[in-house]
C-alpha cells in the first residue's frame, strides 16, 4: 500500500467521502437510541470503545503492511520493536488530543455540524501560515487567498449564529483540537514535509504507535480521576457499555476514525507549505461535513443547515478551486517568463 504515492487530489476526495459515514455515524449514536438502550449514548461514553478498536485496527495495519518497519527500531530482549523519537512522540500526543476531541466535538446538544466543524478548521487555519512563518517557508499567494476565504466563513457563520455561546467542553474540545494540530504541525514541518515517500511513512507510524496508547490513558486516569457526572459517563465507557449491544455500533465509527487519520496524515505531509495542505484538509472535511448533515436530517429528522452554513461552504468550494488552478497558473506564468527571457536571450545575440 503506496498511499504516500497517490496524487494528493484523490487523497482529499477519499478524506472527504469518509467524513460523511464517520459524522453521519457519530451523530446518530449520541441522537438516536440504539438497540438494547432506552437512550443514545453520550460523546464521553462512545470514546473508550472507539479509539481502543481504532488503536487495534491501526496496529493490525501495521502489522499486515509491513509499515512498523519503516520506524525507527530498538532491540528489547531480542526483540525488535518500532520506537519513536522524541520529536514524533510529542506528535503522538498532538495526535492523541485530536482523537479525544475530533468525535466528541460532534456530540454536544444545539451546536449544529458545519457550525462546529467551520469553528475548529478556522482556528486551524489560522495556525498554519503561523507554523510556515516559524519554519521559514514560502506561503504562496493562492494559499493566502484560501485562507482569507476560510477566514471569512468562518466570520460569517459566526455572526449568523449570534456568537460563541457553546457548553463549556465544547470550548475546552476547540482549543486542545487546536492545539493537537499546532503540536502536529510544527514536528511535521521540521522533519517530515518532504517528497520522500520513506520519511512520510516513517512519521506516520511513529506518530500512531504513540497517539492511541496515549489517547486511552489519558482516557483512563479522567474516568477515574472524580465521581463528577462528565467523568461517570466516561468510566462507563470504559466498563458498562460492553455488556451491550450497542457497543458493536462502534465498531463502523472506528474503522471510519482509522481511514480519516490515515488519509488526513497523508494530506498534511505533503511538501508544499502547510498554508496549501492545511485549507485542503480542512475544506474537504467541512463538505463532508455538510452532506452528513443532509443525511442526518434525511434519516432522522435532525436540522438542515443554515443559509449561512451553506454560504460557508461555498466559500470553502472557492478555497479550493483557488488551491487547485493556483500551482497551475504559477507554472504557466513561471513558463511564459522563461520562454521570452529565453528569447530576448536569442535576440541580443
Amino acid at each position: 500500500m503506496k498511499i504516500s504515492k497517490s496524487p494528493l487530489w484523490l487523497l482529499v476526495f477519499g478524506y472527504m467521502v469518509c467524513w460523511v459515514p464517520f459524522i453521519a455515524l457519530t451523530r446518530s449514536i449520541t441522537n438516536v437510541a440504539p438497540g438494547g438502550m432506552t437512550r443514545p449514548l453520550t460523546g464521553l461514553e462512545i470514546l473508550p470503545v472507539t479509539n481502543i478498536a481504532v488503536c487495534i485496527l491501526i496496529y493490525a495495519f501495521f502489522a499486515a503492511t509491513g509499515w512498523w518497519r519503516s520506524a525507527n527500531q530498538v532491540r528489547i530482549l531480542g526483540v525488535t520493536l518500532p520506537m519513536p523519537t522524541r520529536l514524533t512522540a510529542l506528535a503522538g500526543f498532538g495526535s492523541a488530543l485530536l482523537l479525544i476531541t475530533v468525535p466528541l466535538s460532534l456530540t454536544f446538544p444545539g451546536v449544529s455540524i458545519p457550525f462546529i466543524q467551520l469553528l475548529m478548521r478556522g482556528d486551524v487555519l489560522l495556525v498554519a501560515p503561523l507554523v510556515d512563518k516559524i519554519s521559514g517557508r514560502k506561503v504562496h499567494w493562492y494559499s493566502w487567498v484560501a485562507v482569507a476565504l476560510v477566514a471569512l466563513a468562518l466570520v460569517l457563520t459566526i455572526q449568523q449564529r449570534g456568537g460563541l455561546k457553546m457548553p463549556v467542553l465544547c470550548i475546552i474540545t476547540i482549543i486542545l483540537y487546536t492545539l493537537g494540530y499546532l503540536i502536529r504541525l510544527m514536528v511535521m514541518t521540521r522533519i517530515s514535509k518532504t517528497s520522500d515517500a520513506a520519511a512520510q511513512k516513517r512519521y506516520f507510524v511513529e506518530e500512531q504507535i504513540v497517539a492511541y496508547p496515549i489517547a486511552l490513558l489519558v482516557l483512563g486516569v479522567l474516568a477515574w480521576s472524580n465521581s463528577s457526572p462528565a467523568m461517570l459517563q466516561l468510566r462507563w465507557g470504559f466498563s458498562g457499555i460492553w455488556k451491550q449491544t450497542a457497543a458493536w455500533n462502534l465498531v463502523p465509527l472506528a474503522i471510519m476514525t482509522a481511514m480519516l487519520g490515515v488519509l488526513a496524515a497523508f494530506i498534511l505531509l505533503d511538501k508544499r507549505e502547510n498554508t496549501f495542505c492545511v485549507p485542503l484538509e480542512r475544506s474537504a472535511s467541512v463538505l463532508g461535513g455538510i452532506i452528513a448533515t443532509y443525511v442526518l436530517a434525511w434519516q432522522h429528522g435532525l436540522p438542515q443547515p443554515t443559509v449561512a452554513e451553506l454560504i460557508g461552504v461555498a466559500l470553502l468550494v472557492a478555497a479550493i478551486v483557488v488551491l487547485s488552478f493556483g500551482p497551475r497558473f504559477d507554472r504557466r506564468r513561471q513558463s511564459a517568463a522563461g520562454a521570452a527571457a529565453a528569447a530576448g536571450t536569442g535576440e541580443a545575440r
